[in-house]
């Protein structure tokens, strides 16, 4: 498709977009927007405008925000972007945050500025951190002050950022990046993007080796909104959103930042969304929208049977890892309420296919959100029958465009986004969920790479070899085990075991650790070596 004019004087993303005839079809119908247009200002400033801005628009540490509070304060930090550290239109501004709403200001306040932001979990440790700051060609990091350590450590060693600003994630807004935008006026002309301007890098989570940068522009950020937000969830002024998702996932920025803010609503941002603590908030604030993975639901079941009162919930929405039949059907029996299952990808930006109010089965995921196609091909790509599991195969208003990456051409093809799911369609039209296409581990709606896991564990002196599988789990979906055959002499104890996963917590994110390991005196090879992963998979 021909892209429209740009804003950006840092050329940086649009040079790098993937050659046209590797983009996937981008179908419009439907989604209009000017040629010039900043998403920033139409989530801040335009709702004002439209009368918001007594409206509470956020709420966390303690705090409420109303829709005008958040405009000023985000015109502010626009101005001690571009005037205090010099960011330019195009430029990449990196965010390391738990969820809170000065992530969210960060991220609209640069959004303004034309700046192209990548969000990134708190989790993430330095070595990760310097793999997505060399990708991107990062130049300015934004840091809850909380979290400083591991990216000031990544910018020693880096030859492209060279800014690292502090920012007060608490309600006391009392550190560098506070205090430049302090005396700012509140007003704050925002940089004239093109709609087709890359605003958003979103990495993938469970990237192997050399990271992948999904590239979205400033129409994809209103379209999820305009399409699946409305459509599907039917969002209005008085919803009150909650939940679990990284703001630095595409799915969580979607449904606790852009959701809420596009129609007036608000949102409880929660640094450790725990599901007690999602509980607690629901209750606290009648929250009636809510993201969060199943293994979370059936804990909240569970509140309910202990005297919970979780009635002002009206949208449940499920994404991350499989909707199981049983939690859906339970939590209809409690709620009189369906549980909406969706699926969603990172390459996408957000949901595109999902269940409705009005038209919704278990262990299924529904139909396509309006302006996506679905459809499941083989290998060949051609489509299959009705009732055989293939490879699913998307296309729509949004699609993949990685950032300057070979791997586009497996991802795209022939236009369709294929994105790593086998389903299978029934002859009704509904969508189901049969695996993953590859071998990522999915635990409680997390992506995790096993070679990633065993590069952690290989790196302690005690391991002298080991593979990782996910395994089935009741609770999480999948958990990671580890099968390690330790180095002669070490012990195969329970304190060994505790000393490499605490090891393997602290050289990557935590939530990546291997949650079971096994010790074993080899691992089932091929006879040119290759480690037989299948093999371990069958045994368990």
């Amino acid at each position: 498709m021909q892209l429209g004019p740009t804003g950006h004087t840092d050329t940086f993303a649009r040079d790098n977009l993937p050659p046209e005839d590797q983009w996937p079809d981008i179908m419009l119908d439907g989604f209009d927007y000017p040629e010039w247009m900043n998403a920033g200002v139409e989530l801040t400033d335009r709702m004002v405008e439209r009368g918001f801005g007594d409206h509470t628009a956020l709420i966390g540490n303690g705090r409420r925000r109303t829709y005008k509070e958040l405009a000023d304060w985000t015109s502010r930090l626009a101005r001690a972007l571009v005037e205090n550290y010099g960011v330019k239109p195009g430029n990449r501004v990196l965010i390391r945050s738990a969820n809170n709403p000065a992530m969210v200001a960060c991220w609209l306040a640069a959004t303004k500025a034309g700046a192209v932001v990548i969000n990134t979990m708190p989790m993430l440790r330095a070595g990760e951190l310097a793999k997505i700051v060399d990708k991107a060609e990062v130049t300015v990091a934004l840091c809850d002050t909380r979290l400083m350590d591991d990216l000031v450590t990544c910018a020693k060693d880096s030859r492209t950022l060279k800014t690292v600003v502090g920012f007060d994630g608490t309600a006391n807004h009392d550190a560098e990046l506070d205090r430049a935008a302090l005396d700012k006026p509140v007003t704050f002309e925002a940089v004239k993007t093109g709609r087709d301007d890359v605003a958003l890098l979103g990495f993938t989570s469970g990237t192997t080796g050399q990271p992948k940068a999904t590239m979205h522009f400033h129409r994809d950020l209103l379209i999820i909104a305009d399409g699946y937000a409305k459509e599907v969830l039917g969002v209005r002024p008085e919803d009150i959103f909650v939940g679990s998702p990284p703001l630095a996932f595409t799915f969580g920025l979607g449904g606790l930042a852009v959701f809420p803010l596009r129609f007036g609503a608000s949102a409880v941002l929660l640094e450790n969304a725990s599901p007690p603590n999602l509980i607690e908030i629901i209750q606290r604030y009648g929250a009636t929208v809510c993201f969060t993975a199943p293994t979370a639901y059936r804990v909240m079941l569970q509140a309910m049977e202990e005297g919970a009162d979780l009635s002002s919930l009206r949208a449940a929405v499920s994404a991350g890892e499989t909707l199981p039949a049983p939690i859906y059907q339970q939590w209809i029996e409690k709620t009189g309420k369906p549980m909406l299952d969706g699926i969603g990808a990172t390459e996408m930006l957000h949901i595109f296919i999902s269940n409705r109010f009005d038209d919704h089965r278990p262990a299924c995921t529904g139909k396509p959100v309006t302006g996506y196609e679905a459809r499941i091909v083989g290998e060949d790509g051609a489509e299959l029958p009705r009732g055989e599991v293939g490879r699913l195969a998307v296309r729509g208003p949004t699609g993949c465009r990685y950032l300057a990456d070979e791997r586009q051409k497996e991802y795209v093809r022939d236009g369709w986004n294929l994105t790593g799911d086998s389903f299978a369609q029934d002859e009704d039209g509904y969508f189901h969920f049969a695996a993953r296409s590859d071998d990522m581990i999915l635990s409680s709606g997390y992506n995790i790479a096993g070679p990633e896991v065993e590069a952690a564990l290989l790196a302690h002196e005690l391991v002298s070899e080991c593979a990782v599988i996910g395994v089935p789990d009741e609770a999480r979906g999948q958990i990671v085990e580890a099968h390690v055959v330790l180095v002669q002499g070490a012990s195969a104890s329970d304190e060994t075991k505790k000393l490499l996963q605490d090891f393997v917590k602290a050289t990557i994110a935590p939530y990546k650790y291997p949650r079971s390991l096994q010790f074993t005196e080899a691992l089932p090879k091929t006879q040119t070596g290759k480690i037989q992963r299948f093999r371990l998979k069958r045994e368990d």
